[in-house]
């Protein structure tokens, strides 16, 4: 049976895949181009997914963590810094990332970039708007500068928060990224650049998470149908596109198209080497700051051969 492209807003419960017969299982993401993108072959029906169907839901990417802490979905994207929370009931699928490679959330502010804006952010004299505190892009901006006050917004509401002068400097994420500008905004730093420089590898930011519950075999087996969904948009690139160009919140058809082109990509596709060690780097040294409370075992699930 083949994926459905209904998309509910929020389950009444956790739910069990039955043992026997068609499986339904319920898979979260962001409404976002580049999660439209990869997902539209699966959810469009054009890939043939056995006896497993599809049921989509939407969610902006901090619900969708603290519905993960809950155990609710089988399936969900989550950001890399919730996982940390999530290794005991989540396996991390090697298909699906999110990963800025010398790119990713940028700080910006109504004031121009100041000779040292690390120092600034420190100084204990500003706040920053942030999407949600289990969010990858929160968890780069303390390891760039532990002493950064805060305060959480929406995602999509922190370039006016900001620019209606509410905070001092936001922490932007998805399409914000590339529209700040057009608000006045300046940039202070891109906290994927910054990473690289420390480290040499991408800022992994988000990935797509499974319910150990569900079992090896069919864990490969979803693995397997989310890199085929990646793989058919990237081959039919066009078609995705033009499904996520609905998700695009104003970006025009160029910015949804370089959007797409920063986070789908190699890494989206598998990890990788590169990929996987840049997840452990993060994780590793979040956890040697004090950011995390204890060591994470990252498990990586991928497709069925």
């Amino acid at each position: 049976m083949r994926s459905t492209g209904r998309q509910r807003r929020r389950p009444p419960r956790r739910r069990r895949v039955a043992a026997n017969g068609p499986r339904t299982i319920h898979l979260a993401h962001s409404p976002d181009a580049d999660d439209a993108f990869m997902f539209w072959a699966l959810a469009a029906g054009r890939i043939d997914t056995g006896d497993r169907r599809y049921v989509h839901e939407l969610g902006d990417i901090e619900s969708l963590n603290r519905r993960a802490l809950a155990g609710e979905l089988e399936v969900t994207a989550v950001s890399l810094h919730a996982y940390a929370y999530l290794a005991d009931r989540y396996a991390l699928l090697a298909h699906g990332a999110s990963i800025g490679d010398r790119y990713g959330p940028r700080i910006v502010a109504r004031l121009p970039r100041p000779a040292d804006p690390r120092a600034a952010l420190g100084a204990g004299s500003l706040r920053i708007a942030v999407p949600g505190e289990l969010t990858t892009a929160f968890l780069a901006l303390k390891l760039y500068q532990p002493a950064a006050r805060h305060v959480v917004v929406p995602f999509d509401q922190i370039e006016e928060y900001v620019a209606a002068g509410r905070a001092e400097a936001g922490l932007l994420i998805h399409e914000g990224q590339l529209t700040y500008a057009d608000r006045g905004l300046h940039l202070w730093a891109d906290l994927g650049e910054w990473w690289h420089d420390e480290t040499g590898l991408p800022l992994p930011l988000g990935g797509n998470v499974v319910r150990r519950d569900l079992g090896d075999a069919l864990m490969r087996d979803i693995a397997r149908d989310l890199k085929a969904s990646i793989q058919y948009g990237l081959a039919h690139r066009a078609e995705a596109l033009a499904h996520a160009t609905a998700y695009g919140r104003g970006l025009d058809a160029s910015r949804i198209d370089r959007f797409v082109q920063m986070y789908v990509n190699a890494y989206t596709v598998d990890y990788g080497p590169t990929g996987r060690q840049a997840v452990a780097e993060l994780l590793a040294r979040a956890h040697g700051a004090g950011l995390l409370a204890a060591p994470v075992d990252v498990t990586f699930v991928a497709a069925a051969t």
